[in-house]
C-alpha cells in the first residue's frame, strides 16, 4: 500500500522503507494515500 512522507511528499511503501523511515530523507512520518473515487449514497 503506497504511503507518502509527510516532510518530502514522495511516495512509497512502507515494506521497501528501511524500517518506518523515508528512503529518501529519513522522516519517520508516512500519510496514507486516499482513494481517487467519489462513493456516492443514495438517501430515500
Amino acid at each position: 500500500m503506497p504511503y507518502k512522507c509527510a516532510r518530502c511528499k514522495r511516495q512509497t511503501d512502507i515494506e521497501s522503507a528501511r524500517g518506518i523511515k523515508c528512503p529518501y530523507c529519513g522522516h519517520r512520518i508516512f500519510l496514507k494515500e486516499r482513494g481517487g473515487g467519489v462513493k456516492r449514497v443514495d438517501v430515500r
